[in-house]
């Protein structure tokens, strides 16, 4: 009984579908025919303006079909659609993108398989229902008293009694296995016109990767500039002037010794500094805190040395891989540094997720907003950081904030 109930459960999400589907063919007639039109008045000025238009219509129509193929076939139908500016512009990318035409076939493969497929199931039903009503079409006063059955005369209570059950249970056999699969032909159908191809989708993802690997190899080849050069404009200029201090002391020992322990002095001090100098640049490559208190108690220490008050969220993110906490660490202490240097804000807060696979990490300040990559802020090098990880970057700071910055990151 539990079986026939998901079956039957499944023929009536199926019937939903095919009738949805169905409500789709008079759309699919208007957006075909606003097409059709505008491509026959592409000749012209005013048909090149009109194009991208109706291309959009269909567009929505496609989409409302990718929906519904997606909920019945329980896993995504998307497509890409290529980029559109300009007037004329706009139209000639509209005219070559394949989607442009996946979406106007689909519209016209649609308008008979969107009335016959919902037809069969409907008639499935009308069969049901017939072989239901047959008792009452017996006892009802008709001019022969005989029904026929797909070719089984029905003239008797016993033939009512016998035949009427048996072709009832086949006829119900055969709906709830066909019902379900017709909705699972339209749902394919769709997906086999509007999804965009395996073969597209691969060649985008490795152009992705491609623009992904060559950012990477720009951030390391940055980072290993700014590390020579701290290294060489910093600790190796004071290590030079420390030689040099000793090597002076070492001769003036015996014939000054008074300036000589005064230069030994101060390239103790310079060696302090330096010392200093070169703990910074090693916290720049690989912070030692993460390796002591992990990526949760690094972002605390960060958040308490920020001017700005500032609370954290870390619940439930463990140990994760030391590439992508150093890129974590460094996301929010660059946010962080434009919180308190531009963005005039009272309060912040840093939330991070760990959750299929990936980090999620949500800085929120309530200051003027109107934040912008270009101004100089360390943005585009937080866009930079994640892209290198193939992660993404969202920013929304509308004029008077608050600023929501968002930065996913794949950490298996």
């Amino acid at each position: 009984m539990g079986g026939i109930r998901r079956r039957a459960g499944r023929a009536v999400r199926a019937t939903r579908h095919l009738i949805l589907s169905l409500l789709l063919v008079p759309l699919c007639v208007l957006a075909l025919l606003q097409f059709l039109a505008a491509l026959l008045l592409s000749v012209t000025f005013v048909g090149l303006l009109l194009l991208p238009y109706a291309a959009r219509v269909n567009r929505g129509v496609a989409g409302l079909a990718r929906r519904l193929a997606s909920r019945q076939l329980d896993r995504p139908v998307t497509a890409r659609y290529g980029p559109r500016s300009g007037v004329l512009n706009r139209a000639r990318l509209t005219l070559n993108d394949p989607m442009t035409w996946r979406d106007a076939g689909w519209l016209a493969l649609h308008l008979p398989a969107g009335v016959a497929l919902p037809a069969l199931a409907l008639g499935l039903w009308a069969g049901l229902g017939f072989d239901l009503s047959l008792p009452f079409w017996w006892w009802a006063p008709l001019p022969e008293h005989t029904i026929n059955v797909t070719g089984i005369a029905i003239d008797s209570w016993f033939r009512v009694i016998t035949v009427v059950p048996i072709h009832f249970a086949a006829f119900t056999a055969v709906a709830l296995w066909a019902i379900p699969w017709l909705a699972t032909a339209d749902a394919h159908l769709s997906r086999l016109i509007l999804a965009t191809p395996e073969r597209v989708r691969l060649a985008e993802r490795v152009a992705e990767l491609t623009e992904t690997r060559a950012a990477a190899l720009d951030a390391h080849g940055a980072e290993l500039r700014r590390i020579e050069r701290d290294l060489h404009d910093g600790a190796q200029a004071r290590l030079v002037s420390i030689a040099m201090r000793l090597g002076i002391a070492e001769r003036m020992m015996a014939t000054d010794p008074d300036k000589a322990a005064e230069l030994v002095s101060e390239a103790r001090q310079s060696t302090e500094e330096t010392m200093t100098e070169l703990r910074g640049i090693i916290r720049g490559m690989y912070p030692p805190i993460l390796a002591d208190r992990g990526l949760s108690g690094a972002v605390a220490a960060l958040a308490a040395g920020c001017p700005v008050p500032v609370t954290t969220a870390t619940d439930g993110v463990g140990r994760l891989p030391a590439a992508v906490e150093a890129a974590a660490y460094f996301v929010v202490a660059e946010a962080l540094t434009n919180v308190a240097k531009h963005s005039g804000a009272s309060s912040a807060s840093v939330r991070l997720d760990e959750a299929d696979g990936r980090l999620s990490i949500v800085i929120i300040d309530d200051g003027r907003g109107a934040a912008d990559e270009i101004g100089g802020t360390g943005l585009a090098g937080i866009r930079r950081r994640a892209t290198a990880f193939d992660g993404r970057t969202d920013l929304a700071s509308p004029p008077g904030g608050p600023t929501t910055l968002t930065v996913e990151l794949p950490c298996r």
